[in-house]
């Protein structure tokens, strides 16, 4: 077993790492910028280290310091968490040459799947369904391009191969605006990912975003843990998840499970990862894969019991998985809101000193977040501060208890999408289920 690990993380998933190292006896170093030093998780681990000044760039993206932590506290492993480094090749790739253990994928795969050209191709080949689209990279010639975008026919979409967080995408729904949109995605994208590659897709026009998660250890098992229901979003950003996916079928999600799972052993995956796909008319398209733990892995861990960071601890330390696909249960729903420091009607983000928080409790309510009273929400990272967690045997008493739970919270001292929230459990469309990705934009008057 890996006996310490350096946190190269921040926020809450570091303080959920945390957590999952001190349950397996494992010592814990907290690394963090000259404005984290009040962090909860810094506050709590048994060693810190000061790795720069504000900036990510300067810090939490700091190659070389990071490593340098693991060497002086003499760490055995990094976990990355989400964001940051976390599908970073090259970050994996120098962690594992400095001796050190990634809790992750290999870095060959996070480099394929971090590839959308080569990910799609893996995928095809390993007999995962992905969207009708140009089978690769689109190149120069123009009468090619515009004969592929009449074959998959419009809308289509045009993306960037290393883009992600809805960055690098172009929708386009003629042929008069084809050939300018390629040059302008292909400019964004080698602007903002240092990769000029695009490909060409079909642009379905009210999916769902239905995700599955999976573990794969270093000995050929693998298995999935169900699908989270993603599509209530904000310009690609997810605002609320939810799991078992409404409407889904057992046989379908068995399907659809053992699909991605045979995947993760095709391509030789290890750790936890996440299949995501579009879902419409009762098919699923592959989009893409996350080669990290999901901000919304708590519901997955709700209604499994299955503590998904832990597990990627074990999987690092080489340990094969301690359960089969038959042991996987799936009980009850369970809803994740995230709770966003920023205003509930602009989107601004609202950073200060939480002069009061309170949160919610009762069965089935789960908060996961580092925030506490007197602390100060930097400007320099994500709004996030928390997931507020609701499960119940059926998906309406996890909505009830949410409901509750988003009225007895209490943060004071910054605004938060709190009442966003609130809007959206009390939405009779949520309410019923299975909402498109557009749901919420069109909701918003977006």
């Amino acid at each position: 077993m890996i006996d310490k690990i350096v946190i190269a993380n921040r926020g809450e998933i570091a303080l959920r790492v945390l957590r999952a190292c001190q349950e397996l006896g494992i010592k814990t170093v907290a690394i963090h910028s000259d404005v984290d030093r009040d962090l909860k998780h810094v506050l709590l681990a048994d060693e810190t280290v000061c790795i720069g000044p504000a900036p990510s760039i300067d810090s939490y993206l700091n190659v070389p310091a990071i490593i340098s932590a693991a060497e002086i506290t003499d760490a055995t492993a990094i976990h990355p968490g989400y964001g940051f480094l976390s599908e970073n090749a090259d970050f994996a790739e120098r962690v594992e040459q400095s001796g050190f253990i990634f809790i992750g994928p290999k870095s060959e795969t996070i480099r394929m799947m971090g590839d959308k050209v080569s990910a799609i191709a893996a995928m095809k080949e390993a007999g995962v369904p992905c969207v009708p689209g140009s089978d690769g990279a689109l190149g120069d010639d123009n009468e090619t391009n515009i004969r592929l975008a009449k074959e998959i026919g419009y809308p289509i979409i045009i993306k960037a191969s290393g883009g992600g967080g809805g960055r690098g995408m172009r929708e386009v729904h003629s042929e008069a605006h084809l050939i300018n949109a390629i040059a302008l995605t292909k400019s964004e994208a080698k602007s903002l990912f240092g990769n000029g590659m695009v490909y060409m897709e079909k642009f379905l026009q009210n999916p769902r975003h239905i995700e599955f998660q999976v573990l794969a250890d270093q000995h050929g098992n693998a298995v999935h843990l169900g699908e989270r229901d993603c599509s209530m979003q904000r310009r690609h950003q997810k605002v609320v998840e939810e799991a078992p996916a409404p409407g889904i079928t057992p046989e379908l999600r068995d399907r659809m499970g053992k699909i991605c799972s045979d995947a993760c052993v095709r391509i030789g995956y290890r750790g936890a990862g996440t299949f995501e796909f579009l879902y419409q008319d009762g098919e699923f398209y592959f989009i893409e894969m996350n080669t990290r733990i999901q901000v919304e892995h708590t519901i997955t861990e709700q209604i499994t019991g299955i503590d998904l960071v832990a597990e990627q601890i074990k999987i690092a330390s080489g340990e094969p998985l301690s359960f089969t696909q038959d042991d996987i249960v799936l009980n009850g729903h369970a809803i994740e809101c995230r709770i966003n420091a920023e205003d509930a009607k602009t989107f601004m983000p609202s950073p200060g000193t939480i002069t009061h928080y309170h949160a919610p409790g009762g069965i089935g309510i789960r908060m996961d977040s580092h925030v506490y009273s007197g602390y100060r929400v930097p400007p320099n990272y994500d709004s996030m501060i928390g997931k507020l967690i609701a499960s119940g045997p059926d998906r309406k008493s996890a909505i009830a208890r949410m409901q509750t739970a988003l009225n007895e919270i209490g943060i004071e001292g910054i605004k938060t999408n709190v009442q966003l929230q609130k809007d959206i459990m009390d939405d009779s469309h949520f309410q019923e289920g299975g909402t498109n990705i557009h749901y919420l934009e069109k909701k918003l008057g977006l």
